[in-house]
């Protein structure tokens, strides 16, 4: 079996005392629902993050929904106290995160300072499967240490996809 490459994700949640499993996938696969289904786990327990942004200062922030669900741009703009937020191009995400669409992580993030929220079903399960900073590589980790060690907002941004 191959050896997993060691991400910066991983080393910061060991640096936090985070235990982490590592899920693999095919690396052609970008959708959050296709991952579910390859790493076989239920799609609520698989998140994506998404890169939001302010109409009025174009300020980023990262968004973690589940996988079956849909970012509700109106709620996301009241947890983020904004007039209007919108998604970020798939082309805009990637440049202003250095990272692949399907590979975009919170915990490769750390450094940007960008608010992190957190869809509200998450706080009910012990563990959520996120991107570990690259297509191909998930990461299973406990969903209250996740919070904290990313000063996540708890916020209701979804509705059914």
């Amino acid at each position: 079996m191959a050896k997993t490459k060691k991400l910066n994700s991983m080393r910061l949640l060991e640096q936090n005392d985070i235990p982490y499993e590592v899920l693999h996938y095919d690396t052609s696969t970008r959708d959050a629902q296709e991952v579910a289904e390859l790493i076989g786990l239920p799609e609520f327990m698989v998140y994506k993050t998404l890169v939001v942004q302010s109409i009025t200062t174009n300020k980023p922030m990262l968004v973690m929904l589940a996988s079956d669900r849909q970012l509700d741009l109106k709620a996301m703009a009241a947890a983020a106290n904004e007039k209007k937020v919108q998604m970020a191009t798939h082309a805009d995400a990637e440049k202003l995160t250095g990272l692949q669409v399907g590979g975009i992580s919170a915990l490769m993030l750390t450094q940007k300072n960008w608010p992190v929220y957190l869809d509200q079903p998450a706080s009910e399960l012990q563990h959520i499967v996120i991107s570990a900073g690259e297509r191909g590589t998930q990461l299973r980790v406990p969903v209250m240490s996740l919070m904290n060690l990313l000063h996540t907002r708890l916020a209701h941004v979804s509705r059914d996809a």
